[in-house]
């Protein structure tokens, strides 16, 4: 057996264990792994300065820096996270309502867990945080395969999750990192078919095609994000030019932060001098239609690719449209079923946005950044899915967990 099969058979026959602990067993795991987070800082500190030193010497943009970053506040928040989850209900074990049928057997449906979940993801190490803790607390085993960036984070990382779920009488196998980082472990994961039972990728959009296009276990597709901000002709153009600075400036590297802005030609003389004023305080570059260009002679113009790109840094394409009709339109051709926004005074096209526009989470005037599990009451995430099979939208622990019917009979035979 190849090391990959070994960790997944070991991940199999801890799930065994860890499907059958209560509440109160995987709630202590998940307090221990939080006090652990808190009481070896300086340990994952150490170890993220490592691989930040080797992101900088290797070239990495500075937004996907940030997404490789831990602080003192950072691993805090991640902590936070995991009391969060440890606070929810356990959805496992939960029955929905028994019936009977006319032959007399009495049927219903069983929450469990999923299985042994595997998660391909890139230069970010809190995912190696809120995946584990989610996977636990909805009774499945975890096989994490971060990227070479943040190797020596998600390794301590691990470490201390492990040394955790250990403390309180669960296997180790629960959480378990791939140590081989080359394309070969990914390519393996992908195949692992006697072992996992799900596959979920979190990354670009390079990642997500590979592991779609080659995966021979089930997949849940998350997050790539080309999400827009469409700014209406009856908008609060103070309120717009404040979503759209959020939308793509607070953290450019995620996948709900905004690539696209469209604005309505009756407000674009007026909003994107206002508009780009803001932006520019970030530096973000802006690459635009001819109209925008015409208005915004800092623009840079834009190609069709940049329509259907997700940046993941300081670049926004910016369209001028000369409808919400026209806006939906470009959303539907180019967007990635991830978030939309529209900014608009009027009730009608609001609603009307809200019912047209397919994507995940649709908002009215509010940023794409509230695209997340924390943000939407559900704790850490373990990713947005962007498909509508079995879970979309922010994953929590309710979308970790699948069903079984249970049925009770007398004898009963067709």
């Amino acid at each position: 057996m190849t090391a990959l099969e070994l960790q997944g058979k070991a991940a199999k026959e801890a799930e065994r264990v860890l499907s059958a602990a209560g509440t109160e067993q995987k709630n202590a795991a998940l307090e221990a792994i939080a006090a652990a987070l808190l009481a070896r800082q300086a340990d994952i500190l150490a170890a993220n300065g490592l691989d930040v030193a080797a992101g900088r010497e290797n070239g990495l943009r500075e937004a996907l820096i940030d997404r490789l970053t831990l602080t003192e506040k950072r691993i805090a928040d991640m902590a936070e996270g995991v009391r969060q989850v440890a606070a929810f209900p356990d959805p496992t074990g939960v029955v929905e309502k028994m019936e009977k049928r006319p032959n007399g057997l009495i049927i219903g449906k069983k929450r469990v867990s999923l299985g042994v979940i595997g998660i391909i993801y890139e230069a970010r190490p809190n995912v190696t945080v809120d995946a584990a803790t989610l996977c636990l607390k909805a009774g499945n085993a975890v096989i994490l395969r971060g990227g070479k960036e943040a190797f020596h984070s998600n390794n301590v990382l691990c470490t201390l999750m492990q040394d955790a779920v250990e403390s309180v009488g669960l296997p180790r196998a629960c959480v378990s990192l791939v140590q081989d980082t080359t394309r070969q472990s990914a390519n393996e994961l992908m195949t692992l078919t006697g072992y996992l039972d799900v596959l979920i990728p979190r990354g670009g959009a390079g990642l997500i095609r590979a592991v779609v296009e080659n995966a021979k276990v089930p997949v849940i597709e998350t997050g790539v994000g080309n999400c827009h901000v469409y700014v209406d002709a009856e908008a609060d153009l103070a309120m717009a030019a404040a979503i759209i600075e959020n939308a793509k400036c607070s953290r450019p590297s995620v996948c709900n932060a905004a690539e696209t802005l469209l604005v309505h030609r009756t407000v674009a003389e007026r909003f994107l001098p206002v508009a780009a004023a803001e932006l520019k305080k970030s530096n973000v570059e802006l690459r635009g239609c001819p109209e925008t260009c015409a208005i915004l002679p800092e623009a840079v113009p834009a190609t069709e690719e940049d329509w259907d790109t997700e940046y993941g840094d300081y670049i926004l394409a910016v369209k001028v449209v000369g409808s919400a009709e026209e806006a939906i339109g470009h959303i539907a051709a180019h967007g990635s079923g991830h978030s939309e926004a529209i900014v608009t005074t009027n009730y009608f096209t609001a609603q009307h946005f809200l019912d047209a526009v397919d994507a995940a989470a649709v908002y009215v005037n509010a940023s794409t950044r509230f695209t997340d599990g924390s943000e939407f009451g559900l704790g850490a995430e373990i990713g947005i899915s962007t498909q509508k099979m079995h879970a979309r939208g922010p994953m929590g622990i309710n979308e970790l967990t699948s069903c079984k019917y249970i049925i009770y009979g007398e004898g009963q035979v067709r």
